[in-house]
């Protein structure tokens, strides 16, 4: 039963029963329909009181439906039913109040809810703006400027946050109990929401909200479909208003944004360990080797998931800068207000620094974050290996380096597993787990287990050079390179890249990172480069010249004072010399091509890493371009974005490329297979 009903004296408990996050399906719409003719039939109820079952009060609509025709009774007439029906409803929130559920809220009477309780309308994140009266009723409840910071930016409140404001009434730890207690005369007075009138604002607060969400959601619709909504409510009668939201939100779900937001929706969800593999206990103590930026950034993801971390580094000198490098994560934290000194301290008390692999001797795993030459890290797991339990779990953060080799230090390579965090490895979300030629299921089980304690979203990836995602953003790279060498600047691929949705282009990107990073890893591959790949020497040129990214005031681009970046005209004349020395005669690129070309080489690229089995899936692409590399979410992860084009087209305008450079546009067999079966790229499977 979706939906409880029960009556004690006067007082009606309608109680919304879907778990574990309650969706509001068509099952859930009847069920409340059903029970507003009960609460009619019946009279002489003083109170309705709303809830949810588990542990949420309703985390919006099931998006599950969005796929396929409308069905009645929809939530638009279930909301306005409870908003005029003449027994006044209080919703009692605890848990997520989301999206339908908040509009469900919105159209009570009244709203209590647990101060740790999380409220919004975060619609836009998938696609499409809130379907049953959010946008209507919600400037009426906390004003314009309120609900235009919030709705477009789908943002949510704590119940304590949403209280300051005026969007819940009070703040109670027994909600339901507060609403069966509530003064009934008082609660006689309340005003529905559609009574109500929005208040006013000047046009340029909306022409401000459109401007941030076009800089903060570039390539989006639903963010300013939104706004135009919540402006409507400030002039058009309810009705007019709930109507324009309804069509809005109709048509908005079966566009390509709203299709691509739900497509890594589900797969986010989906992204968890396999069923075959064993259940394996987390280990409270962890050891990271390597407290520079990235093995600080694991060490504070462990601690922030209440685990006892070690870190282990090389010297004196070294510990101390690994110190100072968690010290300031935590100080930036405090001044968000994400940690309060308590938290602050506990943090530290849980950290140990050292030079002494016997200080993690209880240690269940250990994370290898050192300098990334295959060497130093062989000597890194040698010791962790003699220091450590026989089942403690060994895992690498290399970026790049063969795995396999790796584990040959190791008497039992099978407890060796690769975990790629991406930095700031504490913010960001995506976590490769790399399953070596040794890597036992429980390795690989524990992969798994750490990144659901970390709240990363994993992705298992074979054993190639880059693994997954760096092996795409080398080709990325490389594709950029040529385009700037054969007619164009950095900043015009970069402009062409922010325009398809990226929030910056390769080379902003680059100068970020550092470009000695690449560098290296270039060097590496000398000895095993295809002589007959076309090579692109300008970022080498850059590195001669002491060009690195802002970490030394000049990279692609230039930083002087610190203050934002700077087209530089000397690395313009690179490409200029580089396109002499090679015989080549420019060509002038639009920003059309630039993206053409560099999309297709990311999607041929990602083709040949599902041909060779390095990613499962396709989905599995789209989480890590979308989580570690800034491909634009709204598009749904780089091979959702090639299904759009369709394999045919792909084919196509990799086959008239090829005719230029034969070696870096061969098409990948897996898309010649799609193209020949007319199947899309998520489709498609290994033999």
């Amino acid at each position: 039963m979706s939906v409880e009903y029960r009556r004690d004296g006067r007082v009606v408990h309608v109680v919304l029963n879907a778990p574990p996050v309650n969706a509001i399906g068509h099952a859930m719409r009847a069920g409340l329909m059903d029970a507003l003719d009960r609460i009619e039939a019946e009279g002489d109820v003083e109170r309705v009181i709303l809830s949810g079952a588990g542990r949420a009060f309703a985390a919006g609509a099931d998006a599950r439906e969005f796929d396929s025709d409308p069905e009645p009774p929809h939530l638009p007439d279930v909301s306005d039913r409870i908003a005029r029906c003449d027994v006044p409803w209080i919703a009692a929130i605890h848990g997520a109040a989301l999206g339908g559920g908040a509009e469900l809220a919105l159209a009570c009477r009244y709203r209590i809810a647990r101060a740790d309780a999380v409220i919004g309308l975060p619609e836009v994140t998938l696609g499409v703006v809130p379907g049953a009266g959010g946008t209507q009723r919600l400037p009426r409840l906390i004003g314009i400027d309120r609900a235009l910071d919030l709705i477009p930016a789908g943002k949510t409140l704590s119940g304590r946050a949403a209280r300051e404001i005026g969007l819940i009434d009070e703040v109670d730890d027994d909600p339901v109990g507060f609403a069966e207690m509530t003064n009934a005369e008082w609660l006689g007075m309340a005003v529905p929401l559609h009574e109500l009138n929005s208040g006013e604002a000047a046009p340029e607060v909306f022409e401000a909200a459109r401007a941030q969400a076009r800089a903060k959601m570039c390539g989006q619709d639903a963010p300013l479909r939104a706004i135009n909504l919540i402006e409507r409510s400030m002039t058009a009668p309810f009705e007019d208003g709930m109507a324009e939201e309804r069509a809005t939100f109709l048509a908005l779900r079966q566009s390509d944004q709203a299709r691509a937001l739900r497509h890594i929706f589900f797969a986010e969800r989906a992204a968890k360990a396999p069923a075959d593999l064993p259940r394996v206990d987390l280990p409270e103590h962890v050891a990271v080797v390597g407290g520079g930026t990235m093995g600080a950034g694991i060490a504070y993801a462990l601690l922030n998931a209440g685990l006892r971390v070690t870190v282990i580094e090389t010297d004196a000198d070294g510990v101390e800068r690994a110190r100072a490098n968690v010290e300031k994560i935590i100080d930036a934290s405090q001044r968000r207000g994400l940690i309060d000194e308590a938290g602050a301290a506990a943090r530290r008390n849980a950290l140990t620094l050292t030079t002494d692999y016997a200080d993690a001797a209880g240690a269940g795993l250990a994370i290898e974050a050192a300098f990334e030459a295959m060497e130093v890290k062989r000597q890194v797991f040698a010791a962790l290996e003699a220091a450590l339990p026989a089942d403690a779990i060994l895992a690498s953060n290399t970026s790049y380096l063969d795995l396999n080799e790796v584990g040959g230090a190791l008497a039992d390579p099978s407890r060796l597993v690769g975990l790629h965090f991406f930095a700031p490895a504490h913010i960001m979300k995506l976590l490769e787990i790399v399953r070596g030629a040794e890597t036992s299921d429980r390795a690989l089980a524990l992969g798994f287990a750490l990144a659901k304690r970390l709240r990363k979203v994993p992705v298992v990836a074979g054993v190639c050079d880059g693994f997954i995602g760096n092996r795409i953003l080398a080709r990325y790279r490389e594709a950029a390179d040529t385009v700037f060498m054969d007619g164009s600047t950095p900043w015009e691929v970069d402009e062409a890249m922010v325009e398809f949705g990226y929030a910056m282009g390769p080379y902003e990107a680059q100068d970020l990172s550092g470009l000695d990073i690449a560098h290296a890893n270039r060097r590496r591959q000398d000895a095993t480069r295809d002589p007959a790949r076309r090579y692109i020497p300008i970022a080498d040129r850059m590195v001669e010249l002491g060009k690195l990214g802002r970490k030394t005031g000049a990279g692609w681009y230039r930083y002087p004072g610190g203050n934002g970046k700077v087209e530089d005209p000397i690395v313009a004349d690179l490409a200029l010399e580089e396109a002499h020395f090679a015989g080549i005669t420019r060509t002038d690129y639009d920003a059309d091509e630039i993206r053409h070309r560099l999309i297709l080489a990311m999607i041929n690229e990602a083709a040949d890493i599902l041909a060779e089995g390095i990613a499962e899936t396709a989905a599995d692409i789209d989480l890590v371009t979308v989580f570690g590399y800034g491909f634009p979410r709204w598009r749904g992860g780089l091979m959702h974005h090639a299904d759009t084009l369709g394999a045919a087209a792909v084919l196509d305008g990799l086959a008239t490329l090829a005719k230029e450079d034969p070696v870096a546009w061969r098409p990948s067999p897996m898309i010649e297979d799609c193209a020949r079966r007319g199947i899309r790229f998520s489709d498609w499977r290994r033999a």
